[in-house]
């Protein structure tokens, strides 16, 4: 993938931000969001482009690097961009859909579904932050199989939820404080969000989905294998954002939909 655009205008200038980024936090992110989506969609950021680092765009755009980092998870999420440990970020061909559609009978369940990945983003981030300086081989060996049995199932069209659920509990095992796994095993396989919503299981472009799932838990694994507990939790961070961004998503346009369906009063 190409570094920079091609063109006469690259990432850094690009990356200008039209309007300075409004409110704070939540706000601030939305702003950037925002504001990349749109250079992403017109081409001022082509895809193959390597965005600035972290610190470029803070500098740029006047914000934190919390606000760039939960800027850069929600554009991943919307499959404009995608993060490579140790590379970079680069842009992604923009689609006209994320990765599924929910259909309306499905969104009442989404919204126990984003719970528990509120709870599950707090709970995992700090489970991989401490993964990463108590693991032993042991738990680093089981979780390599939970991912490469994860891998091969996806080629197969085979059952990724096991292997899904085995990696995270691996990771709170390797935490040393049993509640972690207790919380995590009481909780089940059910914390995986395609166990509840048909449309994530049954989508036409499942394999590049699962695909991309398995990419962040590489993330997540090869942080805790070099024993680098902030990069852990970033990782494991961006993987449940990811996720409940995907499902928000979704969610947001199946009821724009339903809205649109009902009958007028």
């Amino acid at each position: 993938m190409s570094s920079v655009s091609t063109g006469s205008t690259s990432a850094a200038e690009a990356l200008a931000p039209a309007a300075a980024p409004r409110r704070r936090a939540r706000g601030l992110a939305h702003g950037l969001v925002d504001d990349l989506g749109e250079k992403i969609r017109s081409q001022q950021l082509r895809p193959g482009d390597k965005l600035p680092t972290e610190s470029a765009i803070m500098q740029a755009y006047g914000v934190s690097r919390t606000v760039v980092r939960e800027a850069l998870s929600k554009l991943q999420a919307a499959g404009l961009v995608e993060t490579h440990h140790g590379i970079g970020t680069f842009v992604l061909q923009p689609r006209a859909a994320g990765m599924f559609r929910l259909e309306a009978s499905e969104i009442a369940a989404t919204v126990d579904v984003l719970a528990v990945l509120e709870l599950r983003i707090s709970l995992e981030t700090e489970s991989a932050g401490l993964a990463a300086t108590r693991r032993t081989e042991g738990h680093l060996a089981a979780m390599r199989e939970a991912l490469d049995d994860f891998e091969r199932n996806v080629a197969v069209a085979g059952d990724t939820v096991a292997p899904d659920f085995r990696f995270h509990l691996q990771i709170a095992q390797a935490t040393g404080n049993p509640y972690f796994a207790d919380i995590m095993s009481h909780l089940g396989t059910t914390i995986i969000p395609r166990t509840r919503i048909p449309a994530i299981r049954n989508q036409d472009r499942r394999g590049e989905y699962l695909s991309r799932v398995n990419r962040e838990h590489e993330e997540i694994y090869a942080a805790i294998a070099r024993r680098d507990p902030e990069s852990a939790r970033a990782a494991m961070r961006i993987h449940l954002t990811n996720s409940r961004e995907r499902l928000r998503l979704a969610q947001e346009a199946a009821q724009r939909e339903a809205g649109a369906a009902a009958p007028a009063a």
